[in-house]
């Protein structure tokens, strides 16, 4: 019976991941292509409104330029045929152009015609701009010298001017609280993307630094769980911030750990990321509405019961790495995870006009009506890409 109940759940797999294929490439991408990139000024719309389908003319925040990169990027790969590698060009050299520092950091966001608008220092959008370099680097090989020698100067940067003394890095200069593992978890990303392309950079030593600071310092020795906030010697903060888990990044936590743990022979790393994606499953999913939600306690208690769309993708990622490495009834359930995980994602796409998204779904399971964010498109993509990988790299049920 089980074996039986495998492969009619790799079955549906597959046939969810041709439905994910055809959403992406017939309905999202022309819509992002065409009202999703500025014509006008140039770079991508921070989101598009669903009332007319047209790019919303607010400011840019410097981490949807990236997103809007790899998103392109990835929908190449994946076989979508419309200009991507012209749309990405004419993105990353907007971006370079607009957000970039003489001292090789991005400031925080620009006005739609490139007029810088918050020069703050963010972590956050350097871990970003990590991850453009990544991404055009092995997209564009004739730039891919170029853009490494720039991201190689911004980890020379940081080191100096944010560098944590212990590991990681500050959020500020000069210091202040609360340090973040959001930002240390999206540098982990960019830099496991980074070392495969600059084989004799310094990516595989960060790489290998933040996985151990994630191991000792952002999941917690007792319950499992990872932690949002911390004081400046890597402690939770004291406050209340100190007990912010969110079942997401359980999930984004557990799929980077256990590549990392997959490819570097780590047990350590690979059973944490396991605890990490129980957690997130076992407290981190409403039961009505069956969708991940936003933030729990550190006693796994509901902190916000509100549930956003890039939970739902994290949940598949997570769910289907640790499909790929597991067997029997444990395979069986990751299986049955992925498909829940993925209807939960399909609640956010069909409640929108064809092509867009809503992002937050409330308690009582009403959606707000607001502009699709153009964030979400990086979440979707890398959701949908790792889902159709698995349903190509395994041996699954048949088609």
């Amino acid at each position: 019976m089980s074996a039986a109940l495998q492969t009619e759940l790799e079955t549906e797999i597959r046939h969810t991941s041709d439905r994910f294929i055809s959403w992406l490439t017939h309905d999202a991408l022309p819509v992002w292509l065409h009202e999703g990139v500025d014509q006008r000024h140039g770079g991508f719309y921070e989101a598009i409104d669903p009332a007319d389908v047209k790019g919303c003319s607010v400011a840019k925040r410097a981490r949807v330029q990236p997103r809007q990169i790899y998103s392109f990027i990835e929908a190449g790969n994946l076989g979508w045929t419309g200009p991507w590698q012209k749309t990405v060009e004419a993105g990353l050299d907007w971006y370079l152009a607009h957000y970039r520092h003489p001292d090789g950091t991005f400031a925080s966001a620009v006005q739609p015609d490139g007029t810088v608008s918050d020069e703050t220092f963010d972590l956050y959008n350097q871990a970003f701009a990590f991850f453009a370099y990544s991404q055009a680097a092995a997209a564009l090989p004739d730039r891919a010298e170029s853009l490494m020698a720039d991201a190689r100067s911004l980890l020379t940067h940081l080191r100096s001017e944010y560098g944590h003394s212990e590991r990681g890095f500050r959020e500020a200069n000069p210091d202040c609280a609360p340090l973040c593992s959001n930002p240390h978890m999206h540098l982990f990303e960019a830099s496991q993307a980074l070392e495969l392309i600059d084989t004799t950079g310094p990516w595989i030593a960060l790489t290998d630094e933040i996985a151990n600071l994630a191991m000792d310092r952002f999941i917690d020795p007792i319950n499992g769980g990872e932690r949002e906030f911390f004081d400046l010697d890597w402690s939770p903060m004291p406050d209340d911030r100190g007990r912010v888990m969110e079942p997401g990044h359980q999930f984004e936590w557990c799929w980077l750990l256990a590549r990392w743990g997959i490819l570097r022979g780590n047990a350590k790393a690979i059973q944490m990321a396991r605890r990490l994606y129980q957690i997130g499953e076992s407290y981190g999913i409403d039961r009505d509405r069956q969708v991940a939600i936003m933030a729990l306690n550190d006693d796994f208690s509901v902190r916000d019961p509100l549930a956003r769309l890039w939970g739902q993708t994290e949940w598949i990622k997570a769910a289907v790495i640790l499909a790929e490495h597991s067997s029997g009834p444990e395979r069986t359930a990751y299986l049955q995870d992925i498909l829940r995980a993925s209807n939960a994602l399909f609640l956010y796409l069909d409640a929108a006009p064809k092509g867009l998204w809503r992002d937050k779904l409330n308690a009582n399971g009403e959606f707000v009506e607001e502009p699709a964010p153009a964030s979400s498109l990086y979440h979707i993509v890398c959701a949908i890409s790792e889902l159709h990988r698995f349903t190509k790299e395994q041996t699954l049920g048949p088609s």
